[in-house]
């Protein structure tokens, strides 16, 4: 659809936009608003020839001689400094590797060894739920000598008692937004003799972040949002090298010291590498290499200003729609507690977001009513925002969020 004529000064806001060069730089369809990046990133032009470069040259040429003469068994070193980059970890401190999940596991595990007079495993009530699903599972495989417990948010602090081993949460709150103060929190932990594991899922590549700086102790997030590295990329793992010494329970035979001596017996790495489990995925570490190269060439601090000012003229352009159509700001206003994204809550959300797909406006839907509206900078225009709530409008007006199909959910929202 042909996009209505945007304010003189919201045009003034892109053309001297410093990140706007980014844009051309990735694979986006001319008329569409994409504000689902803090789900899934956009494809990085760069991605689709070395991938090709990977599959017909290093794959299809050198065969298994690339683990070696194309850096394959490196890889998730290679690129785990590389995000080590964005988010204040030392070189030799990130392995890309695996799920968010899995690393979840390994992470809790680990910590769990380095304080094995302790049975809790804490975290919020609110937390996403696969970092709640892992809890449950460590507490069920231990047969009761592990405990996952979760209290509300602003309860956390005070849940801090002395047999409390691990604190796991995330940093940016994947329905709300709503950014945790990581110094502080990990401060509180440590005073009162537990480890954190910080889930960074929803703040690399979006936020600021400083692992090192907060001395946290453990960390995880996946490659698929912020860092662009495609649908399922490698997710990573931060380990403070003070805790290198620390047991994960999944211990596979990348992680060990001398993976192709082919001992019997189980030997971990020294460093970061113990942290591997099994044989890296190189064609997904090659697409997030290649995003998270194209990320490390921005401002860190422009992409934070960039986003405050997506989400303040997001806000400001959608409060005429809370007080006529029913949505409810769900996420904070504060600068220092909003992420990159803006939320709202709303009886239709689902419906909304459906309806958003016809007006070429993508952004998704968390239950029970939230609609959340992802702001990539380094894609994203002003004049995006101000034509995504023309459309929501538009959306409200002539109903059309209440089409029959839009009242069945889909399997993915």
């Amino acid at each position: 659809m042909t996009e209505t004529t945007i304010a003189p000064d919201v045009a003034a806001l892109d053309a001297a936009d410093p990140l706007a060069p980014f844009r051309d730089r990735f694979h986006l369809r001319e008329g569409l608003i994409y504000l689902d990046g803090n789900s899934l990133g956009a494809l990085p032009k760069a991605t689709v020839g070395r991938l090709a470069e990977v599959i017909g040259g290093e794959w299809g040429e050198g065969l298994i001689t690339s683990w070696l003469g194309a850096q394959w068994s490196t890889a998730p070193r290679r690129i785990g400094d590389k995000i080590g980059r964005l988010i204040g970890a030392k070189a030799g401190e990130i392995v890309a590797t695996d799920s968010t999940s899995v690393n979840i596991f390994k992470a809790i595990t680990a910590a769990l060894s380095l304080r094995r007079d302790r049975s809790v495993i804490l975290s919020e009530t609110t937390n996403f739920p696969t970092d709640i699903y892992m809890m449950q599972g460590v507490e069920a495989f231990s047969g009761g000598r592990v405990k996952a417990v979760t209290v509300a948010p602003d309860d956390i602090v005070a849940a801090l008692t002395d047999d409390v081993a691990v604190l796991l949460l995330t940093q940016v709150h994947y329905k709300s937004g709503r950014v945790r103060d990581m110094a502080e929190i990990t401060r509180a932990a440590h005073e009162a003799g537990a480890l954190i594991v910080w889930d960074l899922s929803h703040s690399a590549g979006a936020i600021p972040v400083d692992l090192n700086g907060a001395n946290a102790d453990f960390a995880v997030g996946c490659g698929y949002k912020y860092l662009n590295g495609g649908p399922g990329a490698p997710a990573y793992l931060f380990a403070a090298s003070r805790h290198h010494r620390a047991a994960p329970v999944l211990s596979g035979w990348f992680g060990h010291a001398r993976p192709f001596a082919f001992e019997e017996d189980y030997d971990p790495a020294a460093g970061i590498e113990r942290f591997q489990c099994g044989t890296p995925p190189v064609l997904g570490l090659s697409a997030l290499e290649v995003g998270i190269d194209l990320i490390l060439e921005a401002d860190m601090s422009e992409i934070r200003r960039k986003s405050l000012a997506l989400g303040d003229l997001f806000i400001e352009r959608m409060t005429p729609l809370c007080d006529a159509y029913g949505f409810a700001l769900a996420s904070v206003r504060d600068h220092a507690e909003r992420g990159s994204q803006v939320a709202y809550a709303h009886l239709q959300g689902y419906q909304i977001v459906q309806a958003l797909k016809e007006y070429d406006v993508i952004a998704d839907f968390r239950a029970p009513d939230i609609l959340r509206f992802g702001l990539t900078p380094l894609y994203l225009r002003y004049a995006d925002i101000i034509e995504t709530v023309r459309r929501i409008e538009r959306v409200c007006v002539t109903r059309a969020w209440d089409k029959p199909q839009y009242h069945q959910r889909a399997a993915v929202t």
